[in-house]
């Protein structure tokens, strides 16, 4: 996958693999020792009635690990 500066992808919508639409970027976590990014933190949408199977913050928000994200187009595409 090619370099994408991190800001580019903030507010970008994300969907499975599967083709559901999970939410918006909102952040990334990042590992303060190694500078590697850790997860993908998504804003759900507000109109889903699905539950997708994915951890959740204190805030409600998806966590998703970045090795699960598979392209960035349009959209970020994580697997499920």
């Amino acid at each position: 996958m090619p370099d994408v500066l991190a800001r580019n992808l903030l507010d970008k919508a994300v969907m499975g693999s599967d083709g559901t639409e999970l939410g918006t970027l909102s952040t990334m976590t990042v590992d303060t020792e190694t500078g590697r990014l850790h997860d993908l933190v998504i804003a759900p949408r507000n109109d889903t009635t699905e539950q997708p199977d994915l951890d959740r913050d204190d805030e409600g928000r998806y966590t998703v690990p970045i090795g699960n994200v598979q392209a960035v187009k349009d959209h970020v595409v994580v697997g499920r």
